[in-house]
């Protein structure tokens, strides 16, 4: 029996289960004289959940406890004998033979797995067996004595509501315990990365090659990593923003103060679709589309050196990835301004541009700041158009038309592939990784303290 078909036959059990309480209470409801604490419903889920929970969470560890009983009760059969006794052989000849009774393999590359095959199919049937039949008898036990309790003063709401609330707590504690996870690890590996490379080699150095700091030529000063961060803040900070905010700040007060209501019922949901677009069909418009175009642009007005994997090219997509980060947030700022503000400096005699210009932007502002470091951070962490777009190289270069590369893109180069995680060119990535995540922060940070300091509530 597949474990799909397990759960599915525990939960029907659960449904009858909750059926079951839920008459039960509804007959106590009706024929008695004392009132139920809980209603029906409640008594249903709470029995439900007993007949479910139980199994469930025993067919999670049967899950992982099985394979490795399995694998005891074949390696007891007297055939075990005839297999090798150096372990990395034994283990792929019973690698195979689990993979073509467990159906994920078809053939046998050593003729010795197939003599195994047998003892694995019988040994895993008998486990399965063993797993359902706990399982359903877990599941009747503990269906059994919640549906005991059921009586008018027992409070099933209380305890029903009590589980909920566990669970979104322990949903709540994942996304944190994710986070102190992802900081641990890379302080771990920073940390030993460190103690190879000095951290001020790192931080401050003028040259990246870890290339050849693996192949043992210079290790000590090919970890410099300021061309990587001057690449992301050329292409992410200064380019991607000289887009973005222009097009972002005045596509927003386009649709708040001048757009019809039909037109901006139909922009802005078109504009905000452009972070909805994968980041890969940037990569490959910057690619195939922009970045040619200025090169040949470059070369045409006498740029000499001019690369078809160019900052600019990168910069110029990113900026119109992130118009949306801008425009979203500065169009909410703007609407938010009290209508009395704008009426006020019209009646004064203001014009419609003087007072977008000296009212509302200016009330608006801590949200529009917020918005452009959002976006920023958003720009830092890209990785996918600077490494179609802007090239591996690391130059500190103001060029816009030269190859440059960031952060992000240096770290997929370093983990991709066969790597050895010993190696300080490995381990550089958890360092540019633990850099870019305090910067990312940070800037969140600051963007949540703007918004929250200089917001001001008009009456």
């Amino acid at each position: 029996m597949t474990g799909p078909v397990i759960i599915f036959l525990v939960l029907g059990l659960g449904f009858i289960a909750w059926v079951s309480a839920r008459t039960k209470a509804d007959r106590l409801r009706a024929g008695g004289t004392t009132r139920l604490h809980s209603l029906p419903g409640y008594h249903g889920w709470y029995v439900a959940l007993w007949t479910i929970l139980p199994a469930l969470l025993f067919l999670a560890v049967w899950s992982n406890v099985a394979p490795g009983l399995v694998t005891q009760t074949v390696l007891e059969h007297p055939a075990a004998s005839e297999l090798p006794q150096d372990a990395f052989a034994r283990g792929s000849i019973l690698s195979e033979a689990r993979n073509i009774a467990s159906g994920k393999q078809t053939t046998a590359f050593n003729p010795q797995a197939q003599a195994f095959v047998p003892l694995y199919v019988q040994a895993q049937a008998r486990y399965n067996s063993a797993g359902v039949f706990l399982a359903l008898i877990l599941a009747f036990a503990g269906g059994a004595y919640a549906f005991t309790r059921i009586r008018p003063d027992f409070r099933a709401r209380t305890r029903v509501e009590r589980l909920v609330m566990m669970a979104l707590l322990l949903a709540s504690l994942i996304a944190i315990v994710t986070t102190v996870g992802i900081v641990a690890s890379l302080l771990f590996e920073t940390a030993r990365f460190f103690q190879t490379v000095s951290p001020l080699d790192f931080l401050f150095g003028m040259k990246w090659s870890p290339q050849s700091a693996a192949l043992g030529f210079g290790s000590k000063n090919a970890f410099g990593a300021v061309p990587l961060f001057w690449g992301t803040i050329f292409i992410g900070v200064i380019i991607a923003m000289i887009v973005a905010i222009p097009l972002g700040l005045m596509s927003a007060i386009y649709l708040t103060q001048y757009a019809k209501p039909v037109v901006r019922k139909w922009m802005k949901p078109t504009l905000e679709m452009l972070a909805g677009v994968p980041t890969v069909v940037y990569g490959y418009f910057a690619a195939l589309t922009i970045a040619p175009a200025l090169r040949d642009f470059a070369v045409s007005i006498g740029i000499s050196g001019a690369s078809s994997e160019s900052a600019l090219a990168a910069g110029l997509v990113m900026g119109v990835m992130i118009i949306p980060f801008v425009s979203s947030m500065a169009d909410d700022s703007i609407a938010a301004v009290p209508q009395s503000m704008r009426d006020g400096s019209l009646a004064m005699g203001a014009t419609t541009s003087e007072t977008i210009k000296r009212v509302l932007i200016p009330a608006a502002l801590p949200g529009v700041v917020g918005g452009v470091l959002l976006a920023v951070s958003r720009a830092i962490g890209e990785t996918m158009i600077v490494v179609m777009a802007a090239g591996l190289a690391a130059n500190m270069t103001a060029n816009p038309f030269a190859s440059v590369t960031t952060v992000t893109t240096q770290i997929v180069q370093l983990l991709t592939g066969d790597q050895e995680f010993d190696s300080p060119k490995t381990l550089a990535a958890f360092a540019l990784g633990l850099v870019l995540f305090i910067v990312t922060l940070l800037l969140n940070i600051v963007a949540l303290r703007v918004v929250k300091k200089y917001r001001e509530a008009y009456d």
